[in-house]
């Protein structure tokens, strides 16, 4: 089964609902209301990517807080955060150029939306292309992309980009070494026609 660019980019919203916050820039309003408390970072992106046939559909935020308590809530022993920023383009046709131009407007705000600090265990920067075909010149750049980045020799945690790649005209994923642990839920997703089971937060595991 095989999704067209603009079914697939759907799909992924879609699924991502389920865990996601999810922040669409293409004129559509969100159909999750905003709730008191909950962190919206790309709320205030602003999807300023050169004029051309690429753009940004969306940005999925995930966040969660694991902690330990001893005793009472506020005798906390140890707390860590962890966060995906999930950013999906809309690509007619993926070149070098074109990767390395939303490789660096998903790093620069991924970071600017990330929240290190002591209790930072990661941060997982992951843009996801949908195109209706790829060069081979740019697979070859996305599959050797690789950007990591730890924050006060990792006593703040870590960054990791992950990246994806859906050719719509051959029906098939590509991804950086980092990225092959979104394979399994973009393939339920895209290739084999279902939802994830667990939503997109399969990407976590």
């Amino acid at each position: 089964m095989s999704y067209s660019r603009h079914e697939a980019l759907n799909r992924l919203i879609d699924a991502c609902r389920h865990s996601y916050t999810v922040t669409r820039f293409d004129g559509t309003p969100p159909s999750d209301p905003d709730v008191e408390g909950r962190i919206r970072e790309a709320g205030r992106l602003v999807p300023d990517l050169p004029d051309g046939p690429i753009s940004l559909r969306a940005v999925c935020e995930y966040y969660e807080r694991t902690g330990q308590h001893l005793l009472l809530r506020q005798n906390e022993v140890w707390a860590a955060k962890q966060e995906e920023f999930l950013f999906l383009f809309d690509v007619p046709e993926l070149t070098p150029e074109g990767f390395r131009i939303c490789r660096d407007f998903a790093y620069e705000k991924g970071m600017a939306m990330a929240h290190i600090g002591p209790d930072h265990m990661y941060t997982y920067i992951s843009p996801v292309f949908v195109c209706d075909t790829v060069t081979a010149a740019a697979r070859h750049e996305l599959e050797k992309c690789r950007i990591y980045k730890t924050f006060r020799f990792s006593l703040h945690g870590w960054m990791d980009f992950h990246a994806a790649c859906y050719d719509a005209s051959q029906g098939v994923l590509y991804f950086n070494k980092a990225g092959t642990c979104m394979k399994e839920s973009l393939e339920e997703v895209l290739l084999l026609g279902r939802k994830a089971r667990k939503g997109l937060s399969r990407f976590f595991l």
